[in-house]
Parts: structure tokens; sequence; C-alpha cells
């Protein structure tokens, strides 16, 4: 079915809501006031048992643990499409794609210029594809400016930017936001991802915006050593990466996310499973 009267650009409107959602974007309006916040304990023991074999098998191959999440991320989200509703202008909206998004630093100094990173996924899509998009997306940000960045180098200099802030609200609550301004931004993505565990960081609480699309932020952490505990009581220590999770509360349901974040941590966990089609369940 093509595109009707009511949908956006970049999603579609959901008709056969429930009463309760529908309600609740007209009575909570702003995304930032609607978070719900949880955080994943990732055993890393498989993972980076993973990691070390494909190094092994395919020398060439720049696989990260970085790449494992976000690829784990798109499957989740394609698998479990209410987690690629949207809310604007008070209404609910299915996204057209699966996108994720993060900043990429071009060095690591306190001057260092930041760009933005989109990521979009395709039925086929493995974590060979997947990862092999993020590597050269990193690779070109790097390099050169990002589509964004340049349309926002350009609205820094015209005058008038409380006019110009109005207007950038009111275009992005309809969908009427220019291509070229919002290609790269990853408030416009089905999730943003930030890695602070790059940076040697913990994860911790990362906000929602009211500005754009975006439902879901994801923060990873830096990969720290847990006590566990065996199926005898036995207690070892072993290697976990914690993520933490911000998500609008409005687009589902707290057993709809609770078997969402489930099935990301067992694809983090169980990585070969990313090697299946991104739309084949597991």
């Amino acid at each position: 079915m093509g595109r009707r009267w009511g949908d956006r650009r970049d999603g579609k409107l959901i008709r056969d809501i429930d009463a309760m959602h529908y309600c609740m974007p007209l009575i909570y309006p702003n995304r930032c006031d609607n978070e719900a916040c949880m955080t994943l304990r990732i055993d890393l023991e498989k993972t980076e048992e993973y990691l070390r074999r494909r190094v092994k098998e395919h020398p060439g191959e720049k696989l990260s643990l970085f790449q494992i999440v976000v690829a784990a991320a798109l499957k989740t989200i394609w698998l479990r499409p209410q987690m690629n509703r949207f809310i604007a202008n008070k209404s609910i909206y299915q996204r057209n794609e699966v996108t994720a998004a993060f900043v990429v630093k071009k060095n690591y100094t306190d001057d260092g210029e930041e760009t933005l990173a989109r990521i979009q996924a395709q039925a086929g899509d493995t974590l060979e594809t997947l990862g092999r998009k993020i590597q050269e997306q990193i690779e070109h940000c790097r390099t050169s400016t990002d589509e964004s960045t340049d349309a926002m180098n350009v609205i820094k200099k015209l005058p008038g930017k409380r006019l110009i802030g109005s207007a950038a609200i009111f275009l992005d609550r309809h969908g009427w936001m220019p291509k070229s301004i919002i290609a790269t931004d990853p408030y416009q993505c089905s999730v943003v991802l930030s890695n602070l565990g790059s940076i040697g960081m913990n994860a911790g609480y990362h906000h929602l915006m009211n500005w754009g699309t975006n439902s879901i932020f994801l923060v990873i952490g830096k990969k720290h050593k847990r006590m566990h505990y065996d199926e005898d009581g036995n207690a070892l220590m072993r290697k976990e990466l914690t993520i933490s999770a911000t998500i609008d509360e409005r687009i589902s349901d707290g057993f709809y996310y609770a078997k969402t974040l489930k099935l990301l941590k067992k694809l983090v966990e169980n990585p070969e499973l990313l090697e299946l089609p991104i739309e084949q369940e597991t």
C-alpha cells in the first residue's frame, strides 16, 4: 500500500492503535517527559571468543564489539517492529526504515571535531554486511564532513536564529525538514548509540530529544569484570558489558520492552546469530 493521507515521508500513521496509546501523545506530548530507562548486563565470554575466532578465520576483517552491538540493535528493531515507532505532532507512526546512528570523533583530542554516522539496514543484511557498512561510515566520517554538518554550517551564517529555530521545529514536527539538513541527523533514526566504553567511561543515562523522531538511545560502557555464579553456586569473575537503554514509553508497553531487551542481550552474547539474515527469527 502506498502513502496515504496522514502519512509522513519517514513513516506511516498507525490507524488501528488502541485507545490508551492513542491518548498518551495527547496527554504527554513531549518525548523527553516519557522516558523509560533500563540497564542490561552482557556476559562477554562467548562474544569475545567469537571475536577471537573471527580474527583467525578472517584476518583482514575489522570486526569489533561495537559493531556487534550495532548489528544486534538493528536486528532487534527489525524483529520487534513496535520499537521502530515514533511520535510526532501527537500521532504515532511506524518508521519506514530501520536505521542506527552514532557520533564519530575524528581524533581523540579536546579540540577534535565530531561528525555524524548513519547506518540503514536492508533485508538480507548480516553481521558481515552491517559491520562493513559501519566501518565504511567511520572511515568516511574521519576523512570528510557529513551532509547534516555541511547544512548546519550554512545555517550558522544566516541571520535571525530565533526565527530559524521556530521554523525548524515546525518543519520537524510535520516531517517537512529538508533531507539535506537531516540526512545524517541521529535523532531522525530508529536508534542512537553512544560508545562511552571507547573513551574508558561506564554506561550512563542519556535523555531522549523532543527534536526529531528517535525513540531509543543506547549507551555502551567500558568492559569490566563482575562476580558471576555457576550452576553449583561457585563464584567466578567474568568480563561483562553494561548497556543502558532509554526508550519512549509511549510507543509500546513494558512487556514488549522486556522481550525486546532480552533479545538484544541474547544477540550480543551469541553473535553467531547475527550471521543469519536480519529478517530471520532467532
